[in-house]
């Protein structure tokens, strides 16, 4: 399929476009934006700023992907903004560029982002990311993949989320969400694990239970939360299992805390 460029759209000298690339009528593509194969940027949708977009990406009407950076630091170059495959950006969705120059906003494949959700400076997305509509992640923040935030959530700037974690909708995170667990409130608190997160992706009952005991003992005992780590390393029934080896790393990793 060839490339469709309609002439009321603005595709600036020097953006280079891939193979079977759409770009309808409004959109406006910036001179420094790469698109990958197969990518339809809708009309009225704009991509500018040092862009790199992977393959069968679908940018829908109104979203800005490669918009400045809202960080009052930046004092100019050429920060940029890398998405890889098969991304959707539904309606007035912005994913902004890193603040300094050379940096990256990092975006990886197969994620979702639905209407108005923000992706600010130097975040680093995974794959497989669920994104609902108006919630935000501030800068340098971290998700792992798998992971679901949930309608109109705000995550504050360096919080890391773990892998197939979930934030529920309306909350506020202001620490890290530990790999498979469940999160809601304002501000948020680890409440379950993400058992339907994890069905949805293929984990068996037996891991499942491994995640239920990490979390009974990290969130629910009497344990403060390095005794709960001792505890996990060396006299948990399941210590060597790679649940709880990856929930115990992530958490002695956490610079902000648990949520």
């Amino acid at each position: 399929m060839s490339t469709q460029i309609h002439p009321q759209s603005i595709v600036e000298d020097g953006a280079q476009l891939g193979e079977g690339v759409v770009v309808e009528a409004f959109a406006m593509v910036g001179r420094n934006a790469i698109i990958g194969d197969d990518t339809i940027i809708r009309h009225h949708a704009t991509v500018e700023g040092k862009v790199i977009l992977g393959k069968a990406n679908e940018i829908h009407p109104y979203s800005l992907i490669g918009g400045l950076t809202h960080d009052l630091k930046f004092s100019g170059g050429e920060p940029a903004l890398q998405i890889g495959d098969r991304n959707t950006f539904r309606e007035y969705c912005t994913a902004h560029v890193a603040t300094n120059d050379q940096n990256k906003t990092l975006i990886g494949s197969d994620n979702t982002f639905l209407a108005y959700s923000h992706v600010a400076h130097d975040c680093i997305v995974g794959d497989n990311l669920i994104m609902s509509s108006h919630s935000a992640l501030g800068g340098h923040v971290i998700v792992a993949d798998h992971v679901n935030i949930g309608w109109g959530v705000g995550v504050h700037q360096f919080c890391r989320l773990g892998r197939n974690c979930m934030v529920s909708a309306c909350s506020k995170l202001v620490q890290d969400v530990a790999p498979f667990m469940l999160a809601d409130g304002s501000p948020a608190e680890v409440r379950s694990i993400n058992k339907v997160g994890m069905e949805r992706n293929g984990f068996t009952k037996e891991q499942i239970d491994v995640a239920k005991g990490v979390f009974r003992t990290v969130y629910r005992g009497d344990l403060n939360r390095k005794q709960a780590i001792d505890y996990l390393e060396n006299d948990f029934e399941f210590k060597t299992d790679k649940i709880t080896l990856e929930i115990i790393d992530f958490t002695k990793n956490s610079d902000r805390g648990l949520a």
